[in-house]
């Protein structure tokens, strides 16, 4: 068993060998990960400050950066 993982897992040792970018997803990720992170410092700076409405803001702005919005950016094309 481990010996056919390794083998499997031998394909994707090298970029050029693994899977293909396929779809229409063609954004830069710089947006998304400045939005990650501003999410998690404000979630940050909620839970030190211990105030609930920046932790709830720090959650959904990471949501947003990475379910939300991509979702609704792949759906609306």
């Amino acid at each position: 068993m481990l010996a056919a993982l390794v083998v499997t897992m031998a394909d994707f040792l090298t970029p050029d060998d693994g899977p293909g970018q396929a779809g229409d997803f063609r954004v830069s990720p710089k947006f998304f990960l400045i939005l990650l992170g501003l999410g998690f410092l404000i979630g940050t700076i909620g839970h030190i400050v211990k105030s609930r409405p920046l932790q709830a803001a720090g959650i959904l702005l990471i949501f947003a950066a990475t379910l939300f919005l991509p979702l609704a950016y792949t759906l609306s094309r």
